[in-house]
């Protein structure tokens, strides 16, 4: 039979190799726990839009706001399908008026803007390198061209009245790339987006700044555009990773 000695000195070696055991066992798991690991991406950003070709012959830029959610493809997100929106306005303009023809005294700010509103889903490539992270995308959608007429009063800013004074939608396909640069936080990462897009649109009718032509008798005279509507956007935004 072993003696205690031995059967001591057999549990102290056999020691290291099930601690050895556990460690490689438990590694796996380590791996799919891993920080870099993420399910999904949500992100916003502000965005300066410059139109392009014959869209710049008559609308020289815009401002607005983009936003997304990414569903990532595998752990460090390199293929995602992306779906993506925005708001741009290309224009706007305020004059106080009447607030009716008989009621000469009471004055009322009336403002005009043309907007775009566009949404398109599509992949998503992403380059995970240390310290900053390359992607480009593309993207189908449609986009909606309106325009907007809104009263408000003087002090309490407002709107108790607006109108569509024009609309159009045309279908969109949009292509882009940017820069992600990761931060780390206690509850996942949060990365600055810096980003360009470009917006096919294709040919749509539009109204601009000056296309409304005020009438005698309250009556209006609409002179539309028609031509492509394309453009480029530049975006600064945040992008938050989700597990």
């Amino acid at each position: 039979m072993p003696s205690l000695r031995s059967i001591s000195l057999g549990a102290l070696f056999a020691m290291p190799l099930a601690a050895g055991a556990q460690e490689f066992s438990l590694e796996p798991q380590r791996r799919q726990d891993r920080p870099d690991s993420f399910r999904m991406a949500v992100g916003g950003s502000f965005s300066y839009g410059v139109p392009v070709g014959a869209f710049h012959d008559y609308v020289k830029q815009g401002f607005g706001l983009e936003g997304f959610f990414r569903w990532n493809g595998d752990a460090k997100g390199v293929v995602s399908l992306r779906v993506e929106g925005g708001f741009v306005q290309y224009g706007s303009e305020t004059k106080r008026v009447p607030l009716s023809p008989t009621l000469g005294r009471i004055l009322v700010d009336l403002t005009t803007s043309n907007n775009i509103v566009w949404l398109g889903v599509g992949p998503q490539v992403t380059i995970p390198l240390p310290g900053i992270r390359p992607y480009v995308n593309a993207s189908a959608g449609f986009s909606y061209f309106f325009t907007e007429s809104s009263v408000e009063g003087s002090n309490n800013g407002d709107d108790f009245a607006n109108t569509t004074n024009y609309d159009d939608g045309t279908f969109a396909w949009g292509g882009g790339g940017g820069l992600l640069i990761p931060f780390r936080t206690r509850s996942g990462e949060v990365a600055l987006d810096l980003g360009v897009r470009y917006h096919g649109n294709g040919e749509v009718r539009y109204l601009r700044r000056g296309s409304i032509e005020d009438l005698p008798g309250g009556q209006i005279r609409l002179n539309p555009i028609q031509s492509e509507a394309n453009l480029l956007t530049y975006r600064v935004g945040v992008s938050f990773s989700i597990r």
